[in-house]
């Protein structure tokens, strides 16, 4: 599997890594993509939920945190530089299937680091009974030149290509205060006993492992991937211009199922 590769160091906006999955999936005809990110402290829901009843704006504004919306469905999730997130995008059309391959080789990297690790009918990654990481899906049907790769100029007549997103979270030692605070839960016990009640329900990997968050990283991509693809400036810039959706008040604020 290939690791897609920024030219450039940094910390970007969630908005340009979501852009970035999907860029990846459109243009790049490779059968499986991988790649990891952090960012500030953020706040990402899902295609269909209602911002106003799952996150609590109020509290986002006063801690800035910022708030994005992706293309796929799932619940809130709350993301910050001490947890990683992973995207994977692979060629295929089928959504269980996907999940299954994805969630079994990441499982299989955590089991590597000595941690016992297992997945869920949810599609949910815990060790024992707590959640340490939650993932979710989108696909896309994109057009290629038949048998084109990312280093091929040929052309050859047109194929239409179902391309798979999965994306997650990996929690390493993130705030949990804040992970209570961004996001409106609907759980009556969640709302009683907050932070408590969390960690009740998920884990932090920094209580299983000595290794750092950058060691993690590093296992995880030494593992999973085989070689690496560095994006050029000219593709970064057509991931800025994909962004600006991501970024549109109306996609954010207005993309409401009950509003």
């Amino acid at each position: 599997m290939v690791y897609i590769d920024l030219p450039e160091e940094g910390t970007r906006r969630l908005s340009f890594y979501l852009a970035m999955e999907e860029w990846v999936a459109r243009n790049m005809n490779e059968p499986e993509c991988f790649f990891m990110w952090q960012v500030e402290p953020s706040v990402i829901f899902g295609r269909n939920q209602d911002i106003y009843s799952e996150v609590n704006l109020d509290y986002c504004r006063e801690h800035n945190i910022q708030v994005y919306r992706r293309k796929s469905g799932g619940g809130c999730v709350y993301a910050d530089m001490s947890n990683v997130m992973l995207a994977y995008i692979c060629t295929a059309d089928e959504a269980q299937t996907t999940f299954g391959k994805y969630l079994e080789m990441v499982v299989g990297v955590i089991r590597q680091m000595g941690v016992k690790a297992s997945w869920t009918e949810h599609n949910d990654i815990m060790i024992g009974d707590r959640k340490v990481s939650g993932n979710a899906y989108y696909h896309i049907t994109t057009i290629f030149p038949s048998g084109q790769t990312i280093n091929s100029n040929h052309q050859s007549p047109v194929t239409s290509v179902g391309r798979s997103i999965v994306h997650g979270t990996f929690l390493y030692d993130t705030d949990m205060q804040n992970m209570v605070g961004s996001i409106t839960p609907s759980d009556e016990k969640l709302l009683k006993h907050g932070v408590q009640s969390v960690r009740q329900r998920i884990c932090l990997f920094k209580d299983y492992t000595k290794m750092t968050l950058p060691e993690v990283k590093d296992f995880i991509r030494q593992h999973l991937t085989d070689r690496t693809i560095t994006l050029t400036p000219e593709d970064v810039k057509q991931i800025e211009a994909l962004e600006r959706e991501y970024l549109e008040p109306s996609w954010i604020y207005d993309h409401n199922p009950t509003h």
